[in-house]
């Protein structure tokens, strides 16, 4: 009997073991979690659960009972040490498992500050499983200082957050703008103004030279030469795919475990799916950090499990929620020359970007139909005239009909 291993027991590797029971595998399923928890959602984990909006059974991607009930084997608290590419074998702390199909979804890591420069003092968190931010939650108190490194959407989601419950909020990015490594100028104005009518201080071309502090962090110093005294310190800059397996077992890497267009690597036997994953994409090589793509190439993935034999088609979509606005965002931006502006009814507003007269993404805060429009639009291939997506007179349904 086939025995699939899925190492990594979040969106994609839970996704995975989903699809192949019901697209009718009946062979052994083994999913290996390294953390204690059954496969839960980590998006809410900055906004709404850490707000105190969700619970923690709320989390969970699927009752605790689904996997036991569907024949998958769920162990979780499960470290794997190395795999066993010529033997088909994967290491684990109490054993090894053999294996016919092996799936690293494995994930990403955050990156962390240098502990030269007080990286490794108590009080400066990440963001990244629930075990972070339990242990960061008891310090977000009214009038707690906190500084936020890092301009990126997890930095803006701790800021919102933070703001909402009243503590003193300051944020540092070292770019010239935050969001600049992901979103047009128009979008980082957007979501400056917002933070700041909110009360947080952004401070944009300013980085972070050290943390001080006895054991505990008090303080920090910038790189403008200013000074802050601080009760706590969040991290969000960014992530590394998590490839330490994949590599110390001869896989081959680039940008994250390479895969060819159906999600196989190097190894026939190994496949992966998910954040640790690039592929094959338009005629250049991607990774994406998202849940609805960890969702799609890891059910791609499970189908070419059963001989399917189908290429990876990436529709990129992502979301943040930041105070009372949701930024949906649909295609990749890379290429982009122009922003067309449209504004929509009570503030929201989106951002077109083209490459000439081609159209390659949106951002749509707080305007769920433009999102809408534009994602079908650019997954299937159409290009509106930029004329009429800036006039606020045209329906913009009208546009997928042209």
């Amino acid at each position: 009997m086939s025995h699939v291993v899925v190492i990594g027991a979040g969106q994609a590797g839970s996704s995975l073991v989903a699809r192949l029971r019901a697209k009718g595998f009946d062979g052994q399923i083994t999913l290996l979690g390294e953390e204690p928890l059954p496969p839960y959602q980590r998006p809410p984990l900055s906004k709404a659960y850490l707000l105190g909006e969700m619970e923690p059974d709320r989390l969970l991607l699927r009752p605790e009972s689904y996997y036991a009930e569907n024949g998958i084997e769920l162990r979780t608290g499960a470290t794997v040490t190395a795999i066993d590419a010529a033997n088909r074998t994967v290491h684990l702390g109490d054993g090894e498992l053999s294996y016919d199909h092996l799936v690293l979804c494995t994930g990403s890591a955050p990156r962390r500050l240098p502990a030269a420069i007080g990286g490794d003092l108590d009080g400066v968190c990440v963001v990244r499983t629930k075990a972070d931010v339990d242990a960061m939650e008891p310090r977000f108190r009214p009038q707690a200082r906190v500084l936020i490194v890092g301009g990126g959407y997890i930095g803006l989601e701790a800021a919102a957050v933070a703001a909402k419950l009243g503590l003193t909020v300051t944020l540092v990015e070292m770019a010239d703008r935050i969001l600049q490594r992901v979103a047009a100028p128009e979008t980082s104005a957007f979501f400056r103004d917002l933070h700041r009518s909110h009360g947080v201080d952004i401070r944009e071309g300013v980085g972070l030279t050290r943390l001080t502090g006895e054991g505990h962090v008090t303080g920090a110093e910038l790189t403008d030469g200013s000074h802050l005294d601080v009760d706590f310190v969040i991290v969000g800059v960014g992530i590394t795919p998590a490839t330490g397996l994949a590599e110390a077992a001869g896989l081959e890497i680039d940008n994250g475990i390479r895969t060819d267009a159906q999600g196989r690597t190097s190894d026939p036997a190994i496949w992966a799916a998910g954040d640790c994953a690039s592929f094959p994409y338009k005629g250049t090589r991607i990774r994406l950090e998202s849940v609805g793509n960890a969702i799609d190439q890891a059910e791609c993935v499970a189908d070419n499990v059963m001989g399917a034999d189908r290429s990876y088609d990436a529709k990129p979509w992502f979301w943040s929620d930041q105070y009372d606005c949701k930024l949906q965002i649909a295609g990749l931006n890379s290429g982009y020359d122009r922003i067309v502006t449209r504004q929509g009814e009570g503030g929201a507003v989106s951002f077109w970007y083209y490459a000439g007269d081609t159209l390659l993404a949106i951002d749509a805060m707080s305007d769920a139909r433009a999102y809408m429009v534009g994602k079908r639009l650019i997954e299937a291939g159409k290009s509106p005239d930029s004329a009429a997506v800036a006039d606020p007179a045209t329906d913009l349904k009208a546009l997928l009909k042209a």
